[in-house]
């Protein structure tokens, strides 16, 4: 195989095959396939080269026979554009801007500027939440349904500050906040502070606490003790998208975080999360089965959100205890 590219034309030489890719600036692409073999062997190479050569004529043109104008493909540059949907879709983003990236003991942590979702924050490849995704927090709080005056509410996870900052507004009685990565908090109080306020400077507020620990030990101490809340809401993970070995510790994960946060949650408690992708249905439906399999019977509802950065609609689930007979 011969490679060469001068000035837009590259040539490619395979066996008794030519063939000359023309790419231009605005995207345009041609491509002219021949063989030059006269035997038999050449002929059926020359058909296939042919048939190929008029898939890409079809793949660049539109209907009406117009030359599609695509984007090019942006690769090597110092700030990554591109990042995958929970179905596997890559999306480009219009980021400019790397604002934050260290490791922490427990994940990458990145802050990434959009000109359109302003600032967000990614951990470990994942894209967690931006400045423009008020609609995902308000669902993991039943969007506007609920009252939290006077309540009791814990919030597992939500290291970003943005479920707190808005439950703060509502009047509670006492929000604990559990959050296990402190240098989540510290960079979302500098740089997201368009989700999470002012909340984040401090650990402790007239009615909030942020407690800086890992929330299984949190949990089971509080069931030990008794206690309860009004609502828990679960922004630890998403529901994983299968059940391959190495998602295997993750459902054990969300199977022990719905057992203890049922364990904490009073009678008349409601229990928010999200789920995933609404095109997940396969995962979807195996979390729904974990429901059906907890120490308590308890029943569930599901809104779909579209979550303006996810560019993608995204499952929350609400679940409560069934009623005592």
């Amino acid at each position: 195989t011969w490679l060469n590219h001068v000035l837009g034309v590259t040539y490619v030489i395979l066996g008794g095959s030519f063939a000359n890719l023309r790419i231009y600036p605005h995207g345009l692409v041609l491509l002219d396939l021949q063989s030059y073999d006269g035997d038999a062997e050449g002929k059926e190479v020359d058909s296939l080269l042919n048939k190929v050569e008029e898939r890409m004529k079809e793949l660049s043109q539109d209907t009406t026979g117009r030359v599609k104008r695509l984007p090019p493909i942006v690769r090597g540059g110092t700030i990554d554009r591109y990042w995958p949907t929970a179905d596997g879709r890559l999306v480009e983003y219009d980021i400019d801007e790397v604002v934050y990236d260290e490791d922490s003991p427990y994940q990458n942590i990145k802050i990434l500027h959009s000109k359109q979702f302003g600032n967000i924050l990614i951990l470990s490849g994942d894209v967690n939440l931006a400045e423009s995704d008020l609609a995902y927090t308000r669902a993991i709080m039943g969007s506007g349904k609920e009252d939290y005056t006077g309540k009791d509410v814990l919030i597992l996870g939500g290291g970003d500050g943005g479920i707190l900052c808005e439950i703060v507004k509502l009047k509670p009685k006492m929000v604990t906040m559990v959050e296990i990565d402190q240098m989540v908090i510290d960079g979302c109080k500098k740089y997201m502070r368009k989700t999470c306020g002012d909340v984040l400077d401090n650990l402790k507020g007239d009615c909030y606490q942020v407690l800086v620990e890992d929330c299984i030990p949190v949990l089971k101490r509080y069931a030990k003790e008794g206690r309860e809340f009004d609502y828990v809401i679960n922004d630890l993970t998403a529901v994983p998208i299968s059940t391959s070995p190495e998602e295997d510790s993750t459902w054990e994960f969300l199977r022990l975080i719905l057992d203890l946060s049922m364990k904490v949650l009073k009678q008349d408690g409601k229990y928010f999360t999200q789920g995933n992708c609404v095109n997940l249905t396969e995962a979807l439906s195996l979390y729904e089965e974990q429901l059906g399999h907890l120490y308590c019977p308890v029943e569930f509802s599901k809104e779909i959100v579209c979550v303006p950065s996810y560019l993608e609609l995204w499952v929350f689930y609400t679940v409560w205890k069934k009623a005592k007979p």
